[in-house]
């Protein structure tokens, strides 16, 4: 049985085995790794965890490095660099980014600032039928059934994915740019 590692954060090796730890485990996970995972599998505080991570960061924003850490709704990723993707795109196929119809961001949209929401209540904002733009939300991973309404029929209730937060580079959905409504209700003079 092998015997719990404790560090300590006070010796520089031991912040760079950290480093070193977390660098294997994003590289080999590919996809977003819970920080509380990281965090569990490391026996440190949060805290101290976080300012490793940030300082990680820096470490990866230097203009040599090809890679970045991306962190989004407490999940950390490795990520390339945008300014290297004509690189990339050279020796890979990546997956294009989606084109979406205006019907596809109008739906989108109205998901992200009112979920978790009713396909019958989307429908209604836009006044128009989102059948087409919920099911190209779903194919792209962007959106995602989150459930059922409890009320008659029991409808599915859509919310947002990580999927979205990654596509437009948000961390959580409070990132979200804060929606002026308008009031279109013709003034009285």
């Amino acid at each position: 049985m092998m015997e719990e590692y404790i560090f300590d954060l006070n010796y520089e090796k031991d912040i760079e085995r950290i480093k070193g730890i977390i660098e294997s485990i994003l590289f080999i996970a590919g996809e977003p790794v819970l920080k509380k995972d990281i965090i569990s599998v490391l026996n440190i505080d949060e805290k101290e965890f976080d300012m490793i991570l940030k300082d990680m960061m820096k470490e990866y924003e230097k203009e040599n490095r090809g890679i970045f850490i991306l962190e989004f709704n407490d999940k950390i990723q490795f990520s390339t660099k945008p300014e290297y993707s004509s690189f990339i795109k050279k020796l890979f196929k990546p997956e294009s980014k989606h084109n979406l119809s205006q019907a596809a961001l109008e739906t989108l949209a109205i998901i992200a600032y009112k979920q978790p929401i009713t396909k019958s209540e989307i429908d209604e904002i836009r006044g128009v039928r989102s059948d087409k733009a919920i099911a190209t939300l779903l194919e792209y991973g962007l959106i995602k059934e989150a459930g059922r309404l409890e009320t008659i029929g029991r409808p599915i209730i859509y919310e947002t994915t990580d999927e979205f937060l990654k596509y437009f580079g948000f961390k959580n959905i409070n990132e979200l740019p804060k929606l002026i409504e308008f009031n279109l209700e013709k003034k009285e003079e």
